[in-house]
């Protein structure tokens, strides 16, 4: 079944003004007492529409629709097919601060932030509302306000850090906030989120963010910063929740199946909401647009007989239901790269693409192997079998046995292609001297991987917006090496 939360965004588009504080700059502001209005935060209704807005800028194509994704291009997966000249720069590290594609994106985030501010400021004070509602709600704003951080310290490291007192005071040109300060707030948020949510959510709620997307959000977090235990612990608290693996990898990406358990956060697609997306991941003759190809090298990752690859991965010879349109084969012809991304792009009856497609941004098969990474990198090889095995088992491949990073590092990319983790998972294990990560990217893989320059430690973060640095009239800082 899928959700509601994406069917009740239409009628709230006005709730959004009230909510705002930013637009597509973090500086373009108005104060607090301007952006929220007394007829509005009266009742539970007005604050489950304030928490439903929190989730529309992630399908903006700025955000989750496309542009978000394009900061993978970098990795060693993928090729940028389509025709945006700045998403060449950004693959092949040519970049410079201008490049619109640091822009895009940069506003999203604070938008979301925003809203979570103006729920954290006004929900607790609505006393017409359900207890168990209003701790619900205001779990939902702690995650999503961590979320659109943790994107933030991942693509730029460090970056202004907006709370509640900004909003409520106006003050939004400050100066960047150091990257421990960041994960930390990231951190407190998501330890509240995971004490305030829900563990699961009936039929009408699905979509929203549970108990369980918390503390899959925190297990990464420790990961990157290396406290192992930590990562274990919570991750652990999502695997032993209800929170199943789905029987068949495939159902995570079909529209009819795609909020099941494992589905810890995801965002939401509805039919006619957009074209993105759907239309950027489909062949051209298709109905498409073709951007993000995989290429050949993450193909032949893939084991014999491991179903993930035609789930994952559209390749010469596979058969495509269009509805309508029939049966079709995939032929090399229809991509650049002769490969084509599946796991956004379904057809509907009448042959066009499914609308209602969502985004998997957090699954509990990735928490399973963050957890198998914290053991091995803990506890040395062989004690993140179970979780390596779990993830296997579903995929049809035989057990392994003493798995060391190695096998970890296989793992997470065929389960997770084209999911915008590639990229960051090479820098973080090259941070700790595991792969190589100018040796990777230096490979020349022929026409669509060729060899290109990453630059340590400059590329380990992008550039601060040059608009941004603008705005500010001095007050943010640019990146170091930019």
């Amino acid at each position: 079944m899928k959700n509601t939360i994406k069917l009740k965004l239409l009628p709230y588009v006005a709730v959004i003004g009230l909510l705002s504080s930013c637009n597509d700059e973090v500086l373009d502001t108005i104060p607090y007492g301007e952006s929220t209005s007394a007829e509005f935060w009266r009742n539970g209704i007005d604050a489950v529409a304030a928490s439903t807005a929190m989730y529309e800028p992630l399908r903006w194509e700025d955000m989750y629709g496309h542009s978000e994704n394009v900061f993978d291009n970098c990795s060693d997966d993928i090729y940028r097919a389509g025709d945006h000249g700045y998403e060449e720069a950004m693959e092949n590290f040519t970049f410079d601060p201008s490049n619109d594609g640091f822009r895009y994106g940069w506003g999203a985030k604070y938008e979301i932030i925003s809203r979570a501010n103006s729920v954290l400021i006004n929900v607790p004070n609505i006393e017409d509302i359900d207890a168990a509602l209003k701790d619900r709600i205001l779990g939902e704003a702690h995650f999503l306000r961590a979320f659109a951080y943790w994107r933030f310290s991942v693509l730029y490291g460090e970056v202004p850090l907006i709370l509640e007192a900004n909003s409520i005071e106006g003050n939004f040109n400050v100066p960047k906030s150091s990257l421990a300060d960041i994960r930390a707030q990231i951190e407190s948020d998501l330890v509240m989120a995971a004490s305030l949510l829900p563990e699961t959510h009936d039929a009408e709620n699905l979509g929203r963010v549970n108990k369980g997307s918390a503390n899959g959000l925190l297990s990464k977090l420790y990961l990157y910063e290396e406290e192992f235990q930590k990562s274990i612990d919570a991750g652990e608290a999502v695997i032993d929740g209800p929170y199943p693996l789905a029987d068949n990898f495939r159902d995570n990406f079909e529209p009819a199946t795609e909020n099941n358990p494992e589905m810890l956060f995801s965002v939401q697609g509805e039919e006619n909401w957009g074209d993105v997306p759907k239309m950027f991941d489909a062949p051209r003759p298709w109905g498409g647009w073709d951007f993000h190809d995989p290429i050949q090298s993450v193909v032949d990752e893939f084991e014999e007989g491991d179903t993930r690859l035609a789930s994952s991965i559209l390749s010469p010879g596979d058969m495509v239901d269009r509805g309508e349109s029939g049966v079709l084969e995939f032929t090399p012809d229809l991509t650049q790269t002769g490969f084509s991304l599946t796991k956004y792009a379904n057809y509907k009856a009448d042959g066009n693409l499914n609308g209602d497609q969502n985004v998997p941004v957090l699954r509990v098969a990735d928490v399973y192997l963050l957890v198998a990474e914290a053991k091995i990198r803990l506890n040395g090889p062989g004690s993140g079998d179970f979780e390596i095995n779990e993830v296997r088992r579903r995929a049809g491949l035989a057990p392994v046995e003493n798995a060391d990073m190695p096998e970890l590092i296989h793992e997470r990319r065929v389960e997770l292609v084209g999911e915008n983790q590639r990229h960051q998972d090479l820098m973080r294990w090259d941070k700790a001297n595991i792969v190589d990560i100018a040796a990777i990217y230096a490979e020349d893989r022929g026409q669509f991987d060729p060899p290109r320059t990453f630059v340590r430690p400059k590329h380990y973060y992008f550039p601060i917006p040059q608009r941004e640095i603008d705005l500010s009239n001095g007050v943010l800082i640019q990146n170091e090496n930019y």
